[in-house]
């Protein structure tokens, strides 16, 4: 690895040298995470009214709750993540309206679409599980995408590892308080620059929900009622989260109880899934017996 190295794949042999963040455009600075998740809303817009073509749908309802959910799904991720991180800013409140220093929770978007997704569809007289089915597939791309934007920001990362796909940070650019002790006791010195080694759960994280979305691709022709297509993808990203958010060092704890509250979310959605998914299943066999 270079001395100058910011970024490093050890064991795969990948070095980034030099690691931007942004651009600037006239002295106004643009950071590359808002820019992929940008990018990320729009291709998920994308595979949301494709899908809403196959199916016969009128593409334009989905660009047009995008609208709200946009704005609903940023204000709720930043509550949500002020909520569990409220000791960082009790007592400077104005921090809580600094988007530019980081916050936002993946958990608090999804609810926020999902509250948005009830309110819309009851104004407009439409199926919520209809449109949560095509409009998960273009959330979880979103997911895929953004989960980049961690990656130039030098976060979501977790504990020490010397696997296959290790990651190595220069310790300079990264939140001390992101930092664990077990990464502090395994930091590693070259050439005077320190560097703390993990994983890199937000590649585990886009790479697990580009397997779910290409599964549900597949299976949406198969579905047998209106709601499974979102019952698995809460499923699927639920079980990648709860591994995934047990190894990150930046967890956000559920008060003082020392649970991690994503990681406790997704368990329930996991579980509540699966049983919604088995007993609407259940039903749909034993009709077919009774009507044969």
């Amino acid at each position: 690895m270079a001395n100058t190295a910011d970024i490093s794949f050890v064991h795969l042999g990948i070095t980034i040298d030099h690691l931007r963040n942004s651009i600037s455009i006239f002295g106004f600075r643009i950071a590359f995470y808002g820019i992929i998740i940008g990018i990320g809303i729009l291709t998920g817009l994308w595979v949301a009214t494709n899908d809403a073509k196959r199916r016969g749908q009128d593409p334009e309802v989905y660009l047009d709750f995008a609208l709200y959910a946009i704005v609903v799904s940023i204000i709720c991720a930043r509550i949500y993540y002020v909520i569990f991180d409220w000791a960082n800013y009790k007592d400077n409140l104005l921090q809580i309206f600094n988007l530019r220093a980081g916050g936002l929770a993946i958990y608090g978007g999804v609810i926020g679409a999902a509250i948005t997704l009830v309110v819309y569809t009851r104004r407009k007289r439409l199926s919520f599980l209809s449109l949560a089915d095509t409009g998960c597939l273009g959330l979880i791309t979103g997911q895929i995408i953004g989960r980049w934007g961690n990656f130039f920001n030098c976060e979501a990362f977790g504990g020490y590892t010397d696997s296959l796909f290790a990651m190595r940070i220069r310790r300079a650019l990264v939140n001390e308080n992101m930092i664990s002790k077990e990464l502090l006791n395994h930091l590693i010195v070259k050439d005077g620059v320190e560097y703390i080694q993990v994983h890199p759960t937000f590649l585990y994280e886009s790479v697990w929900n580009l397997c779910l979305l290409v599964f549900l691709l597949w299976y949406r022709k198969r579905k047998q009622f209106d709601g499974e297509i979102f019952l698995i993808y809460l499923l699927g990203y639920g079980l990648g989260r709860v591994w995934i958010e047990g190894i990150r060092t930046d967890q956000l704890i559920f008060f003082s109880t020392g649970i991690p509250v994503s990681q406790a979310l997704s368990l329930i959605l996991v579980v509540i899934s699966a049983l919604v998914l088995f007993f609407r299943h259940r039903q749909i066999r034993i009709k077919s017996k009774g009507e044969t």
